[in-house]
């Protein structure tokens, strides 16, 4: 990465993923299970990150993992993963999934999760990442959080958490 790169925005690497609940991935309730959400959630937060930092990119931690509301075997699931904070060498990825009904489009927010990734360079190694630039009020406020939750990790980190 070169030094002094410029300020990449929000909506530069923002990622949508779309995918059908088909029957193999739910559970004896007919609803798709947890994990294969936290996989999917997984894959467009590392492509967000990759589309922000332009290099490799590995999950280093997944927090705050929230499930609001199942999603059914034939509606749709629709992820959006976004860019919330930089530091130097990591980035917490935000990620929101809802789901759709094919027959009637009504849409409903099912789960969110907030992802840190690191940037490595050719050798497998943390490598320096351009910052990210909030636009909107909304962007500039989920900046603020996410700075704030990068210290709670930290911080529990330190004390073995």
């Amino acid at each position: 990465m070169n030094k002094g790169e410029k300020p990449r925005l929000v909506k530069r690497s923002q990622a949508e993923m779309l995918e059908l609940v088909l029957p193999h991935q739910a559970n004896i309730f007919g609803n798709i299970l947890g994990g294969q959400v936290m996989h999917y959630m997984d894959m467009c937060a590392a492509m967000a990150a990759y589309r922000h930092c332009r290099c490799p990119v590995v999950t280093a931690e997944v927090d705050r993992v929230v499930f609001c509301n199942p999603i059914k075997v034939g509606q749709m699931m629709i992820l959006r993963a976004s860019v919330n904070y930089t530091h130097r060498t990591s980035m917490e990825i935000g990620v929101r999934v809802e789901s759709e009904d094919p027959k009637t489009g009504i849409k409903k927010h099912t789960s969110t999760a907030y992802l840190t990734f690191v940037a490595l360079d050719e050798d497998g190694k943390p490598t320096k990442i351009p910052p990210v630039l909030p636009e909107t009020d909304k962007e500039e406020e989920r900046f603020k959080q996410a700075k704030i939750r990068r210290f709670e990790r930290i911080e529990k980190r330190k004390r073995g958490l």
